[in-house]
């Protein structure tokens, strides 16, 4: 007796329950398997928010709240980095590039980033990708700025659009820029990190539009007059700047870099290698993670227990077929397996079509979910764990079909053909 082919037509008898109970276990096993996906793309994309940069420096402060404020634009600086500390620092011979970081300004809830276009040549985040431009090209001029997508998306703006920046964080007339407005020279292509939400302007730029003031006061007199045409672009040296990346020449130089930007005695600071803050950091706000896949795992539980529920409340209605196959010879331990075979059929066309359907509709549509998600969540296809997954659902639909068996093992012949009124 081929008791996998009977198994399958007895689930074939039961067609609609059938497809109801494989439909919700697809669906069970495509969320635990997505969940899955997205969060180790998403953790992936969080610690490599900034990558290819050995160390970042900046006032002396925990390295998580130095890696907020430099790589996540959150918070501000205890202090500031001078501009000849940061030259002794870039000038070493175990150097190979820096760029300095300069924060402070706004505009419309956007952070406003002073740097160099070094910056766009040495900036890496995911797998080592470099920045690409959707539009245009890096600042040149003093009053050039390059905006990021989102930020480009919320505000609409395009190429040659001119906007001004504020003092601060938040906007207030009297702490406002308007007679230096910048204009939007090129838009980076959409990173899924905060740079994407990052108006990106020169050095000279912030120096420029910042004359005249003193100690985030505006310029009082003819300070606060001189035009554009009469900035001497020659004089816009930054005195201090909030933070610099660094990339150094060789991998073996990171520690060393590091204890003597810790012990700097001219100045206080710090350096934070970020692959280990970026670490930290994730320990810290990742506990949703847990929960999420907490939740995936109850969703795939009652889809199981949905089809031990399904096989039970058959048995009533199956104890003349059982009967019968009992009266043409088939044995109790038979009767046990064929109900053990028809779950472990149903759970593994389920599972099977779950982790199909998941892979496929991340392949087709990844372009959209990262555009939603806002991270790349990196390469799908069908991997390990969706094998271990799949198995182990599998193999708990083989475990359910247990109960139902041994309740119809334990049936005898005249159950089935006694009529019951």
């Amino acid at each position: 007796m081929n008791l996998a082919l009977l198994a399958w037509k007895s689930a074939k008898a039961r067609a609609a329950t059938t497809i109801l109970t494989i439909f919700s276990i697809a669906i069970s096993t495509a969320l635990l398997l997505g969940v899955e996906k997205i969060r180790d793309g998403a953790r992936s994309s969080f610690e490599q928010t900034v990558s290819g940069t050995d160390l970042i420096v900046g006032a002396r402060s925990g390295p998580i709240n130095l890696l907020l404020y430099s790589v996540f634009r959150i918070g501000d600086p205890t202090a500031n980095v001078s501009w000849q500390s940061y030259e002794a620092f870039a000038q070493r011979q175990d150097v190979a590039w820096t760029v300095p970081l300069s924060l402070g300004d706004s505009h419309e809830g956007f952070r406003v980033l002073g740097t160099t276009p070094n910056y766009f040549e040495n900036y890496r985040y995911g797998a080592k990708r470099q920045l690409k431009f959707a539009n245009g090209a890096a600042f040149s001029d003093v009053f050039d700025a390059v905006i990021g997508a989102e930020v480009a998306r919320e505000l609409g703006y395009e190429l040659g659009a001119e906007f001004d920046i504020s003092h601060g964080l938040k906007s207030a007339s009297f702490a406002e820029h308007k007679d230096r407005p910048f204009r939007v020279v090129g838009i980076l292509g959409r990173t899924g990190t905060p740079v994407d939400r990052t108006i990106h302007v020169s050095l000279e730029g912030i120096e420029a539009v910042h004359i005249g003031w003193n100690n985030g006061a505006p310029p009082i007199g003819r300070n606060g007059q001189i035009s554009i045409e009469e900035i001497d672009k020659n004089q816009l040296q930054p005195e201090s700047i909030t933070a610099f990346l660094v990339g150094l020449k060789s991998k073996s130089a990171v520690l060393r870099y590091q204890r003597d930007v810790n012990t700097f005695r001219p100045e206080a600071l710090s350096a934070v290698i970020p692959g280990v803050a970026l670490s930290q950091l994730w320990r810290v706000v990742g506990a949703a993670e847990q929960a999420l896949r907490g939740v995936a795992i109850f969703v795939i539980a009652a889809g199981l227990t949905g089809l031990l529920t399904t096989i039970l409340t058959s048995l009533n209605e199956r104890r003349r077929e059982i009967a019968v196959l009992r009266s043409v010879g088939a044995k109790s331990r038979d009767v046990f397996f064929l109900l053990v075979c028809e779950a472990t059929i149903v759970a593994a066309i389920g599972a099977t079509i779950g982790a199909a359907a998941i892979n496929l509709g991340l392949m087709f549509f990844s372009t959209q979910i990262e555009a939603a998600a806002g991270f790349p969540l990196g390469g799908f296809g069908f991997s390990l764990y969706d094998l271990y997954i799949t198995c182990g659902v599998i193999f708990i639909g083989f475990a359910l079909g247990f109960l139902p068996g041994w309740l119809a093992y334990r049936r005898s012949l005249s159950d089935g053909l006694t009529v019951r009124i």
